[in-house]
């Protein structure tokens, strides 16, 4: 198994880069992101995840480790594909993903391509479960002060790290208080 390449940007279209590494061209599809952020002949770290049937050997790269955990645990839910799983790195960033997944945002997994509603709850339900706590797989969204604040102070209330890191997620907003954080957390955990 191929588990990383470095080398240089050789071609480049829309799904899918050939990074030559040491005169050997590897044909990477990566999400529509990096293809937009990096120009030929930059040098580039790809973590990448073999893809392989019997017709077929593909490569899926990610430019952070921690995108390639979230691309494995996409595809290991029934009915989702390599190619739909990069799709949903087209439509947002890791944070983004975890956050649809932790509020149950069936909406973001529907804008990708042939995912489907079906789909996205499946993901939605699978992933909630394999998430279990966000922090500790290093998959979770930044916080800033007021929301570390804000589950703090639900944890104070006896909510565990956890649900008190989905509710605030779930209700805050950029530039919310602290205050108006705990408050709208505490209705959405229905307390």
């Amino acid at each position: 198994m191929i588990g990383m390449l470095r080398g240089n940007v050789a071609f480049k279209n829309l799904s899918s880069i050939i990074l030559d590494v040491s005169g050997v061209g590897y044909k990477v599809f990566v999400p529509s992101n990096v293809v937009a952020t990096v120009g030929l002949t930059d040098e580039l770290t790809i973590y990448t995840y073999t893809h392989v049937r019997d017709d077929l050997l593909e490569l899926y790269g990610f430019t952070k480790s921690e995108d390639l955990k979230l691309f494995e645990m996409l595809i290991s839910v029934s009915g989702v594909g390599c190619k739909s799983a990069l799709g949903v790195f087209s439509i947002g960033p890791r944070s983004d993903i975890v956050k649809a997944v932790v509020t149950g945002d069936v909406g973001f997994f529907t804008a990708v391509p042939r995912l489907g509603k079906k789909n996205g709850q499946k993901i939605i339900i699978e992933l909630k479960n394999k998430l279990g706590g966000v922090e500790d797989l290093d998959l979770s969204y930044t916080e800033n002060n007021q929301q570390m604040d804000a589950v703090t102070a639900l944890e104070s209330f006896g909510f565990s790290r956890q649900e008190a890191g989905q509710a605030v997620q779930a209700v805050s907003k950029e530039e919310m208080k602290t205050e108006v954080m705990v408050k709208l957390a505490l209705k959405y955990l229905g307390r």
